[in-house]
């Protein structure tokens, strides 16, 4: 099969693997460039957790990387163990956007180390058709 035949979708990321948190973060901007306007797809890998503790990732649009609003594009379901959660955005009634920013919330309760403590990545891509 010739390499013209498959095309492999860009990977991108809005936080890099490997990227740990103790506390509410922020990424920095990611210019969309090719994939401002069109479905994307989300990945959240958390790659490790402690128990008893969430983690709260939100998606933020900005035309000029300034300027995010007041309210999130996208906000992935609250996580409390490892794993691998995958959602789209849909960008195409979005044209003027031309940046995104992941934004975190971590929170631990319980015994233990008083801090939470997560190791993770928002991966993007555009969607499959």
């Amino acid at each position: 099969m010739s390499d013209s035949a498959t095309t492999n979708p860009i990977l991108r990321h809005l936080t890099p693997s490997g990227t740990t948190t103790e506390s509410a973060g922020q990424s920095t901007p990611l210019e969309l460039g090719s994939l401002a306007g069109k479905t994307l797809l989300l990945v959240l890998r958390i790659e490790e957790t402690l128990e008893q503790e969430s983690l709260h990732i939100s998606v933020w649009g900005s035309a000029d990387g300034q300027n995010w609003g007041t309210q999130a594009l996208f906000w992935f379901p609250q996580k409390f163990y490892s794993g691998v959660t995958p959602a789209a955005l849909d960008l195409r009634l979005r044209p003027e956007l031309n940046f995104l920013q992941a934004r975190w919330e971590a929170n631990r309760w319980g015994r233990g180390v008083p801090r939470p403590y997560f190791k993770f990545a928002v991966e993007i891509q555009e969607a499959g058709n």
